[in-house]
């Protein structure tokens, strides 16, 4: 079962701010600008931890995951904006 998770970094480096932005940009949808939105298996889930966790310094650089439920059960209202109104993906990004 796939659940949606937000996923923010910071990262202190340029160079590594530009490799978890690649790798993220393979598990889901870039939402503003340290911020995706992906929907992952468990499995996924542990693959693209491992990856950030291979490029983050751990000692300078943070990510945050957070869950926010079955994608499955996704509500329109799960996202409120204030400002700018928020658009949701035409499609979610699905890694095979």
């Amino acid at each position: 079962m796939r659940r949606i998770y937000l996923i923010t970094y910071d990262v202190c480096d340029a160079k590594r701010l530009r490799q978890i932005f690649k790798c993220l940009r393979g598990w889901g949808d870039h939402l503003q600008y340290s911020v995706f939105e992906c929907q992952l298996t468990d499995a996924d889930l542990l693959r693209c931890k491992a990856q950030m966790a291979d490029i983050l310094h751990h000692g300078e650089d943070q990510a945050l995951v957070i869950d926010l439920g079955p994608a499955a059960s996704r509500s329109e209202t799960l996202v409120q904006a204030i400002g700018k109104p928020y658009s949701a993906m035409a499609a979610p990004c699905f890694v095979v």
